[in-house]
């Protein structure tokens, strides 16, 4: 269980709050986490368990069916999901997607799918990357080309989260493709549309419990309303909203570490070699001191960007420093956990085998680690 009593960030509304959600993981969410593992996604069902408890888009507006909450609430159940080691399908919806469409959508845009995510009948991914094209978002080359009343999209996605479940995608396209960044437009496309097409749900390494997928828009046709926010202005809307993005992983990241951490300070207390346990080896004690120091300095500077960020004044930079460090702090305790369970490390049936094959991914999307130093060193 995390410990959260002496963080200032969060008041008693909010330990409520936490409360609740720890209880339905337990209820809810632990008891499926396997099968959510082998089958590579999460059922449609529980999307809307998780909007009735009201863990879905709490930040929206209560016009839009949401309860009007700040980011400190998405961040609880952030917290919470990664410590019981569940995937980010939830969070993608919750904390990028409804952002985009509250934010640059129109009224009727919100009005359309706002109260159907919060409820959880309406599942929604985001499509940015394609196959040759990752952190550098200038360079996509899905176009959504100007027809009359209608844009036409073509192109292709790739490691796209919620692909298999999602009702609505926001994709990136180029909408002047001579105009760079200036060129680059959100369309709103549903998944209903002719030409638009699912690929397999990919095989990863990690985080099989969120389906992950390529996505195909050959002559997509969907009508001019289906633009969010203003054309051409696409670009501008992805920096903009990326630094909570960074933050949500950065917050996760911390929590995932956290949860690896003790499964290596429980595991090392119960194994027993050459007479005494793990634990009492001078390398294992100084090992976890380390990472206990570090994880006391994450949980306070994540707490710092929490604030600044509730204050409307965490940059670009300092989110990507945030996900820069506390992502690759969750890799080195994950696999120095992993490591104080030895060869029991390896199997499946302990949790930090999952917890350290899902971190990998952690340094990639939302910003591969060299790029998020990219952006740190253009400050310095």
């Amino acid at each position: 269980m995390l410990a959260t009593d002496q963080r200032r960030i969060y008041d008693e509304d909010l330990r409520v709050f936490r409360d609740q959600v720890r209880k339905f993981i337990e209820r809810e969410v632990t008891p499926r986490l396997d099968a959510w593992e082998a089958d590579g996604i999460v059922e449609r069902a529980f999307w809307r368990t998780a909007g009735e408890a009201g863990l879905l888009c709490p930040t929206v507006d209560a016009r839009y069916g949401g309860l009007g909450l700040d980011f400190r609430y998405n961040a609880v159940i952030n917290e919470e999901l990664a410590y019981a080691g569940v995937a980010t399908t939830i969070t993608l919806q919750s904390d990028i997607v409804a952002d985009y469409i509250e934010k640059y959508g129109s009224e009727e845009q919100k009005l359309q799918w706002l109260p159907r995510m919060v409820s959880g009948e309406v599942v929604t991914a985001i499509a940015m990357t394609e196959p040759g094209t990752g952190s550098d978002l200038q360079g996509v080359r899905t176009t959504a080309r100007r027809d009359g009343d209608d844009y036409v999209v073509d192109g292709s996605k790739i490691y796209i989260t919620n692909g298999q479940n999602a009702d609505l995608v926001v994709v990136v396209a180029k909408s002047d493709p001579v105009a760079g960044s200036k060129g680059i437009s959100l369309i709103l496309v549903e998944a209903t549309r002719s030409g638009f097409k699912r690929g397999r749900n990919l095989d990863k390494i990690g985080q099989n419990g969120s389906d992950t997928s390529e996505l195909f828009f050959e002559g997509v046709r969907v009508p001019v309303a289906n633009l969010l926010g203003e054309a051409g202005r696409g670009f501008a809307y992805l920096m903009t909203q990326l630094a909570q993005e960074r933050l949500s992983i950065a917050i996760t990241a911390q929590a995932n570490g956290q949860r690896a951490f003790d499964e290596g300070v429980r595991f090392s207390k119960e194994r027993k070699a050459f007479g005494q346990t793990v634990f009492d080896f001078q390398n294992t004690r100084f090992t976890l001191a380390g990472l206990k120091a570090k994880l006391q300095a994450g949980w306070a500077h994540l707490d710092w960007a929490l604030a600044r960020h509730l204050e409307g004044r965490l940059t670009a930079a300092e989110a990507s420093a945030a996900k820069l460090f506390h992502t690759e702090l969750q890799w080195e305790v994950c696999d120095a956990s992993l490591q104080l369970h030895g060869g029991a490390g390896y199997m499946n049936e302990y949790a930090i085998a999952r917890l350290w094959r899902d971190a990998r991914v952690q340094r990639i999307y939302g910003g591969t680690s060299e790029i998020m130093k990219e952006v740190v060193a253009r400050t310095i």
